[in-house]
C-alpha cells in the first residue's frame, strides 16, 4: 500500500453502490450503513424505496429540523417523504418482497462467500439479535447488493471462500461494495471492478479469503 492508499468512506461506499440504482427499480435498503444511500439516490433516475414497516416511496434522511417520528426507515430513521410515497400495512409491504417485486436489496454483512452466499445476522458465541426481515429480502429481491466494511476489526478478511457464520442465504449476492472497491462473487472468486484509490490489487488480495480476479478494465471507484 503506498502513503496515498486510503479506504472509501461509507459515504463513497453508499453513493457507489446507489449509483448502481435503475430508472423505475424498487429498491429496500437494509438496516445500518445501506440506509445512507436514500441520501446518494441518482438525480436522473425515478427510484423507489421500499422500508418493510409500510413506508413505500421514501427520500433522503431527514435533518433533525425536518424529523418527525411518524415517518421512518426500517432502521428507525427518520426520512422525508417524496410526491410518490405510499404508507401501506406491514404485512402488505412484505407482500411486495414476496411476491418478488424487488428489484434489489442493498444488505449489510459480516461475511460473503464467492459462490455468492452471505451471513449477516449472527455471530458465533455473541447472544441476541435474529434473522427477521433478512431472509425474506435474501431470497425475494431480484438481486441483492451488499455493502460491508473489507476487514474486521482485528483485520481478519469478510470476503471469503466459504462463509463460516451461518448464512442468512445462499448463492443469491450479486455484486459487494467495500471500502477497497466494487467486487462481483462469480463462484469460485471475486471480480474486482473498481479499487480504492492507492491500493493495487496485491494490496486487496492480502486483506481477502478468496481469490480476486481484476477486470481487464479495472479502475479507481468512481462516482
Amino acid at each position: 500500500m503506498s502513503n496515498s492508499s486510503k479506504r472509501l468512506t461509507r459515504d463513497l461506499m453508499a453513493a457507489r453502490i446507489a449509483a448502481e440504482f435503475k430508472d423505475g427499480w424498487i429498491v429496500n435498503l437494509g438496516v445500518g450503513m445501506p440506509t445512507r444511500c436514500s441520501d446518494f439516490l441518482p438525480e436522473d433516475r425515478e427510484v423507489i424505496l421500499h422500508a418493510e414497516n409500510g413506508v413505500i416511496g421514501y427520500g433522503r434522511n431527514a435533518t433533525v429540523a425536518e424529523a418527525t417520528p411518524y415517518v421512518v426507515n426500517g432502521g428507525a430513521q427518520p426520512v422525508l417523504l417524496t410526491p410518490v410515497a405510499s404508507i401501506v400495512h406491514h404485512a402488505d409491504a412484505f407482500a411486495i418482497i414476496r411476491r418478488g417485486l424487488l428489484d434489489v436489496a442493498v444488505l449489510g454483512a459480516y461475511e460473503t462467500a464467492a459462490n455468492g452466499d452471505f451471513a449477516n445476522w449472527r455471530i458465533n458465541g455473541r447472544k441476541g439479535g435474529g434473522i427477521g426481515g433478512a431472509m425474506d429480502l435474501a431470497v425475494g429481491a431480484k438481486q441483492v447488493f451488499l455493502l460491508l466494511e473489507h476487514t474486521t476489526r482485528d483485520g481478519l478478511p469478510r470476503l471469503l471462500e466459504r462463509c463460516s457464520l451461518p448464512l442468512t442465504a445462499s448463492g443469491v449476492v450479486t455484486l459487494v461494495m467495500t471500502d477497497l472497491g466494487l467486487f462481483e462473487p462469480t463462484g469460485s472468486s471475486f471480480r474486482l471492478h473498481e479499487i480504492a484509490p492507492g491500493f493495487t490489487v496485491d494490496d486487496v488480495q492480502q486483506l481477502t479469503g478468496a481469490p480476486i480476479l481484476p477486470t481487464p478494465d479495472l479502475r479507481e471507484v468512481t462516482i
